[in-house]
């Protein structure tokens, strides 16, 4: 479905809750790490990690000793969105480390917008590192957290070994890029406004985040069992309201960064019918990639690391395998040869 697609009907669902639908929060509290063993039968650990200005909400999987990867979500997921590759990353012998990024879930919400600046995430990202003994790690982004991926290159690259990042553009990519339709981008306008996500995501059962996952992903990629654990977490503690303070914080954002370069080895990886990021849009990655490709994949939507878990945890694990890099993606049988 084409972003117009869905910003439109993003916007049809928006009038509909105003004027005639009903509020609902008070989630009860759900087991999300039970529910995430229980489907991928892999054992997950989840503690409080102080970071520096925050204290984030980690799950772990994967041997104790095992090389570190951490995983960054998007918005309007928490850790659960990368359960799937989790497990595939624990069975290959990673040290799996995926937290809810401040502001959501169990993490920290800073009540100043400014603290969920993309300088500030990115330095969670190294404290999160330096908190759990780590130098070097792994790193993996998706949408969101894809940029915030991109800006821990950016800021912090002696400290990435290496990095994918999942359905999210280079933060200079979009420079001068044209869009082939006329769009209205739904998340960059509706939730600039303070205090109304919060109320509007709460109508008739969060219907409009659910009709939006469910309209750009593929058949069954959110069950209802799914979907209450993402309910139970936006609406714990206010997450909704400081979710959306990532768009506020963000929406003007400027550093100097040059022309952008990363050195790190990075793969990017681009869905085939990716709603929110066009194909063309994420193929200019490639001009700031030293040594890096973008990967098309012929399967999944904006949602694939859900959609196609194995696969997803198969790509990473064979790329932070792999030794040479700078050759384009590694030979794969979608992983099926890895433990």
């Amino acid at each position: 479905m084409k972003k117009r697609t869905v910003s439109l009907c993003a916007l049809a669902l928006l009038s509909v809750g105003l004027i005639g639908g009903h509020v609902s929060g008070n989630q009860p509290p759900r087991d999300s790490v039970a529910a995430a063993e229980k489907q991928f039968g892999v054992d997950f650990e989840s503690q409080m990690v102080d970071v520096g200005e925050v204290s984030l909400h980690v799950v772990f999987a994967g041997p104790a000793d095992g090389k570190p990867v951490i995983l960054l979500h998007g918005y309007p997921e928490f850790w659960y969105a990368w359960r799937g590759p989790m497990a595939v990353l624990a069975k290959a012998g990673f040290r799996v480390i995926a937290p809810d990024q401040r502001g959501y879930n169990r993490s920290d919400k800073p009540a100043d917008v400014a603290a969920y600046r993309l300088d500030k995430l990115a330095g969670d990202v190294v404290g999160l590192a330096d908190a759990l003994g780590y130098q070097k790690f792994f790193l993996a982004g998706h949408d969101f957290g894809g940029q915030v991926a991109w800006w821990t290159l950016l800021l912090h690259p002696e400290r990435v070994e290496k990095s994918v990042v999942i359905n999210k553009e280079h933060p200079l990519a979009a420079a001068d890029y044209q869009t082939q339709e006329d769009e209205i981008d739904w998340y960059a306008t509706f939730l600039q406004i303070p205090s109304v996500p919060g109320y509007v995501g709460r109508l008739g059962n969060w219907v409009l985040l659910e009709k939006t996952l469910r309209a750009t992903s593929l058949p069954g990629t959110f069950p209802d069992a799914d979907l209450d654990q993402f309910r139970s977490a936006w609406d714990n503690d206010g997450a909704i309201n400081s979710m959306g303070k990532w768009y506020r914080a963000n929406k003007d954002f400027q550093m100097e960064i040059g022309a952008g370069r990363i050195s790190t080895p990075t793969m990017m990886i681009i869905a085939a019918d990716d709603a929110f990021t066009p194909i063309d849009l994420a193929r200019r990655n490639a001009r700031f990639l030293d040594n890096g490709w973008v990967n098309e994949l012929d399967t999944g939507t904006h949602w694939v690391i859900q959609e196609k878990p194995e696969l997803i945890g198969h790509l990473l694990a064979e790329f932070y395998l792999s030794v040479d890099t700078r050759s384009g993606p590694p030979a794969l049988d979608n992983g099926s040869h890895l433990p």
